[in-house]
């Protein structure tokens, strides 16, 4: 399992990048929201949008969950 978190930042396109821990993309601490520890990046993100509807997956580290 491996820890997610959110940026509460949003990208130039609304969406809310969700990220693994460790990922050299991941917000600053102050920056971003613990969602918690999963197998993959699909529960992560669901979870993510129960705070930022527009969430995607990290293209560098969550690549399954990514979108366009």
């Amino acid at each position: 399992m491996s820890r997610y978190y959110v940026n509460m930042n949003s990208q130039s396109n609304g969406d809310h990048e969700v990220h693994k821990y460790g990922c050299s993309y991941m917000p600053r601490e102050e920056n971003r929201i613990y969602l918690g520890n999963f197998d993959s990046c699909a529960p992560a993100v669901r979870e993510a949008k129960k705070t930022y509807s527009q969430s995607n997956g990290c293209y560098y580290c969550a690549y399954a969950c990514h979108t366009s």
